[in-house]
């Protein structure tokens, strides 16, 4: 009988060579399935990309690429999905690592050379043509690499060309040049900024921002591009553009100093003009206009910022009842541009507030002309037209001698003084007495209606409150028209809406 011991020896004996076999089938095993998986993403990437199902093609072939690193086909399919999603920077890696795994793969040399060749990178894209015409290539592949080559040679030459017109400071034979060049190089960061510099030097400011947001995503940490486009917009008068643009290229290097410096000075700027809107916002608008003149000396050298303040200025200065202060700076923003829609609107305001109507006329009319659909506009013209329809008739405020915007407190002190100088008592002679109750009665009409808000608002709107023709057949405080005797049984002496007894401390 076997003992036990006999029986443990054994199996203690023999364990090792089991594992071992059990390592062997498990690696067996594992070799066998990952083979077939990479056969089985190869085939479902092929699959979802002729469905064009870009995204989960690609997740196929990573992993294939994963499974089995020397699979060259795996890199070109991954390739082939790159390019289909536009990603040609992710393509141009797996394309080298095919022709570096199979040389003679004709058909990835010849797809690296044209992404060579769009991204101006001539020399390297002329020797993979080369190679592709030596490797025995199938008719349409020779005839494809030797129209690319014959193609490089050709931008060659215009790269050539375009550098001399360049430093000849022939801007413009240099910009078309190099839109030749751009039209088959289209990922050349070299010929976009260079383009871009051109265009700078023609006064294309929209083209060169264009080209320079172009050359900012084709070029990593590409920190130049950032600061150009920061400090064309700046030049523009566009601070927030301008902000955004220097800040990128902070982020990208902390340490830039031009980005860094330039970024003080724009970030100063913004706060400034930020500041300066939030104080019209709340109608503070004597504060809004000194924030906008320490706009202007912060950035006296940029015409456009000094354009846009004293365009804040005058809307300021007209939301401020400051007509005349408006009138002066809003003409000068129009001498530069006479076009100025806002600015038409807001002088024509202004010219309102200092009672010159047919000047105010004129400004909307030109304010309609460049925009026609205004609302605003066809409003302000319309009551410009009624002021002075009605200056021409009875002005409330110049019967009290005071402006149009008096307060309350100043309409009835005048009021109160051209009353006591007007009474009918202080004169003897019949036709003075005369003359003096008429006048009375306008000034007792003004006040009515300039302390009344209503009655106010619709005589700064071009309506008298006090015409019938006005009012249209509404009656309210007719019983002044007509005379002071017997208009409706009314004397503005006696008793009724108006008994002017006076005090005079």
């Amino acid at each position: 009988m076997v003992s036990l011991d006999y029986i443990a020896h054994k199996v203690l004996t023999y364990i090792p060579y089991v594992l071992v076999l059990i390592d062997m089938r498990y690696e067996g095993v594992k070799c066998g399935r990952d083979g077939g998986s990479v056969d089985n993403h190869m085939e479902m990437g092929k699959k979802l990309l002729a469905a064009g199902q870009l995204a989960d093609a690609l997740s196929h072939f990573h992993a294939a690429v994963d499974g089995d690193p020397k699979n060259y086909m795996a890199y070109y399919r991954r390739a082939t999905v790159f390019l289909a999603m536009g990603k040609s920077k992710s393509a141009l890696p797996d394309l080298s690592r095919v022709i570096e795994l199979k040389p003679d793969f004709t058909s990835a040399r010849l797809q690296r050379g044209n992404l060579l060749l769009k991204q101006g990178r001539l020399d390297e894209a002329e020797g993979d043509f080369k190679r592709v015409l030596k490797s025995n290539p199938s008719d349409k592949e020779e005839k494809e690499a030797q129209s690319q080559l014959t193609k490089s040679d050709e931008i060659q030459r215009l790269v050539a060309q375009a550098r001399s017109s360049y430093d000849s400071q022939d801007y413009v034979t240099a910009a078309a040049q190099l839109d030749t060049i751009i039209e088959t190089c289209v990922w050349d960061v070299t010929s976009r900024e260079m383009r871009a510099e051109c265009f700078i030097q023609m006064g294309e400011m929209g083209k060169a921002i264009s080209d320079l947001k172009a050359a900012s995503k084709l070029k990593n940490d590409n920190t130049q591009a950032f600061y150009k486009l920061s400090t064309i917009y700046y030049h523009l008068g566009d601070h927030e553009m301008s902000l955004n643009e220097v800040r990128e290229c902070l982020k990208l290097d902390p340490d830039h100093k031009q980005c860094y410096g330039h970024y003080k000075q724009v970030k100063k700027l913004h706060k400034q003009i930020q500041s300066a809107e939030e104080l019209m916002q709340e109608e503070r608008y004597e504060d809004a206009v000194s924030k906008y003149e320490a706009v202007m000396k912060t950035e006296p050298n940029v015409h456009h910022f000094t354009l846009l303040a004293k365009e804040r200025i005058c809307h300021a200065l007209a939301q401020g009842q400051q007509g005349s202060r408006a009138i002066q700076v809003c003409g000068e923003v129009l001498q530069s541009n006479p076009e100025n829609v806002n600015v038409l609107k807001d002088r024509a305001e202004a010219y309102i507030q200092e009672e010159q109507y047919e000047e105010a006329i004129k400004d909307y009319e030109t304010a309609g002309k460049h925009s026609e659909n205004d609302r605003q506009i066809k409003e302000g013209l319309e009551r410009a037209q009624r002021l002075l329809k009605q200056s021409q008739k009875r002005d409330y405020y110049k019967i009290l001698g005071v402006k149009r915007t008096a307060q309350k407190k100043e309409i009835i002190k005048a009021y109160r003084k051209l009353a006591q100088q007007w009474h009918p008592d202080n004169f003897q002679d019949p036709e003075e007495k005369k003359k003096a109750e008429k006048k009375f009665i306008d000034i007792a009409q003004a006040k009515e209606v300039l302390t009344d808000p209503e009655m106010r608002t619709k005589f700064d709107h071009g309506e008298d409150p006090m015409d019938p023709e006005s009012q249209q057949g509404h009656h309210h405080h007719q019983h002044f028209h007509g005379g002071f005797q017997g208009f409706q049984g009314f004397n503005p002496f006696g008793s009724g809406p108006f008994n002017f007894k006076f005090n005079f401390n």
